[in-house]
């Protein structure tokens, strides 16, 4: 059996660094087969995986030897920690490595729907000139709403900040105290409540739990000022889905743009189809050469510093 099992994609240059130390089986479309790591798991001493590999149940109870697990990314949701405590398994999230990734598909993103006139390539061909209809807005001078104070919304607040934009953030998980509202230039906002009707724009860059799960929901969206655009980079189910395209379809909001959902991929027919000023991507936020680079990177470390027991 391998000492390391890779589950899912992963830059090669740095699986061929792992393998110059270790015996690793590099497996990439084994994700779409899950049924089958069980079966693989015995010696394994490090596991790497993405967002869809389910580290829990038979997978764990099956890992007799596994010391750590290399996340390429940093969401934890398909990850079972309390387990992974419980075994004494180290869980590697590649914790800053794809934030700027994320920040600058948010910036561009709210570019677009600001401006909405990117989509007119095939209007424009076919003769039309709808400049009345594509009448933007500048981001200048208005405000943008980041929902959690970690990496990429870090990140985020930089490029808002040189787009000359005001921002205010809301994490009430980074203490008053903390340097990070300082270092960022943010406004702090101690409740949700307090952000919403101040923001032209809301970018969501939170974790999935229980306490984030619906965090944008029918309620909370009414509380938004009119005519803002909402942007989730964070995990489907933070925003409810039907609240979001409810709020399109009246225009309460002016744009949304999602790269995640809570099914993934989406099925067809589904709620999303023709709804108006919608902007969805695949999960392709932290998807650049550079973040999937630092990522691979940072995860290579994490396990082989872990496995010589240098973390």
């Amino acid at each position: 059996m391998p000492d390391i099992l890779i589950t899912e994609f992963m830059d090669e240059t740095q699986v061929d660094r792992l393998a110059t130390e270790y015996d690793v089986s590099y497996q990439p479309d084994l994700v779409s087969d899950q049924d089958k790591i069980p079966a693989l798991m015995p010696g394994v001493r490090g596991l790497i995986v993405r967002n869809a590999t389910q580290v829990r149940g038979a997978v764990l109870d099956a890992a007799d030897k596994l010391e750590c697990v290399g996340r390429l990314g940093v969401g934890l949701d398909n990850i079972d920690m309390d387990a992974c405590a419980d075994r004494g398994i180290k869980v590697y999230p590649a914790i800053g490595a794809n934030s700027d990734s994320v920040a600058e598909l948010a910036m561009g993103a709210i570019y677009s729907l600001f401006r909405r006139a990117y989509h007119s390539t095939d209007a424009v061909i076919a003769g039309k000139w709808p400049r009345l209809e594509l009448m933007g807005r500048e981001i200048q001078g208005k405000t943008l709403g980041i929902i959690g104070l970690g990496n990429a919304g870090q990140a985020l607040a930089w490029r808002a900040r040189g787009n000359g934009m005001r921002r205010i953030a809301y994490d009430p998980w980074v203490a008053a105290d903390d340097p990070r509202w300082d270092d960022c230039k943010v406004e702090r906002a101690e409740t949700l409540d307090e952000l919403l009707p101040e923001c032209d724009a809301v970018s969501v860059h939170v974790a999935l739990t229980d306490d984030t799960t619906n965090m944008f929901n029918a309620e909370t969206i009414a509380k938004m000022k009119d005519r803002a655009i909402l942007l989730n980079l964070s995990r489907g189910g933070i925003v409810d889905e039907q609240a979001l395209v409810d709020a399109l379809k009246s225009e309460k909001l002016w744009g949304a743009f999602t790269d995640v959902f809570v099914e993934e991929p989406l099925t067809h027919p589904n709620i999303f189809e023709g709804v108006p000023h919608l902007i969805c991507t695949p999960h392709i936020g932290p998807r650049t050469e550079e973040g999937e680079g630092k990522v691979s990177t940072v995860t290579a470390d994490n396990v082989l510093n872990c496995l010589k027991g240098e973390n």
